[in-house]
């Protein structure tokens, strides 16, 4: 279900229940800074604050984060590293003003990889969280899309379901996604032009908005002019829309 956006610009307008980002561009904000690629981690990770409050603000329902993907492995150990310990950070410093906020957090991915400790503090915020209703914040984090899939198949097969039985709505609710709608609009900052193996199924039908905007300069002003731009779009699902005169 679509919400309404009201600016002093813009007359009311329906604006997506379901936003993903594929949050890109912290290397090159350091880079550009003479700064090293954690530093520009850093401050992708405090921008994820602001955005988080205008999405309440906006009244979006789900916001999914490309955080980790499971070729993120391949970086640097100390990139890595360095990585995993924001992560820690965020929630030890964040979690309580969040659960505050009514903001819902979620998992997507695997857990199997990060410390125990780690683990277990993702595993606290999730179970805190749960019952926020003010908007769910999923967090795709050592995820992959094509991982994703092969793990639906793979269960799939471990429960013995025929291949006549296997269908869309099967499917979905074998992924990590299970009972989020998939997104309905899909924002890449930094200008590149690809998918990087995020929501392969359910972004089947999203609309895409690319920004050269560098993730850590993605503000809320960025995000605005993203669900203004969605909201002037007309979505079809495949289907040819008769004109309203006919």
């Amino acid at each position: 279900m679509e919400s309404k956006l009201t600016t002093s610009e813009e007359s009311p307008m329906n604006i997506p229940a379901h936003i993903a980002i594929i949050m890109d561009g912290n290397g090159r904000w350091a880079q550009k800074r003479g700064l090293p690629r954690l530093a520009g981690h850093r401050a992708g990770t405090e921008n994820l604050r602001e955005i988080i409050k205008a999405c309440v603000e906006f009244g979006i329902h789900y916001l999914t984060i490309y955080a980790f993907s499971t070729e993120n492995w391949g970086r640097p150990a100390d990139e890595v590293d360095g990585l995993m310990h924001i992560l820690e950070e965020v929630i030890d410093q964040e979690l309580d003003e969040l659960n505050e906020q009514g903001v819902q957090l979620v998992h997507i991915g695997r857990l199997e990889r990060l410390d125990p400790v780690l683990q277990e503090k993702v595993e606290k915020s999730i179970y805190l969280t749960k019952h926020n209703k003010k908007l769910t914040v999923c967090i795709a984090w050592n995820y992959g899309g094509r991982d994703e899939i092969v793990c639906a198949i793979k269960r799939i097969i471990d429960d013995g379901l025929k291949a006549e039985e296997v269908c869309d709505d099967v499917v979905s609710n074998y992924l990590f996604t299970k009972g989020i709608p998939d997104p309905d609009l899909i924002i890449r900052t930094s200008g590149e032009m690809r998918i990087s193996n995020f929501l392969i199924w359910q972004s089947a039908y999203a609309e895409w908005y690319i920004t050269p905007t560098l993730w850590p300069d993605f503000n809320r002003d960025e995000l605005q002019k993203a669900i203004i731009n969605y909201g002037q779009r007309e979505r079809r699902y495949g289907l040819v829309i008769p004109c309203q005169d006919e």
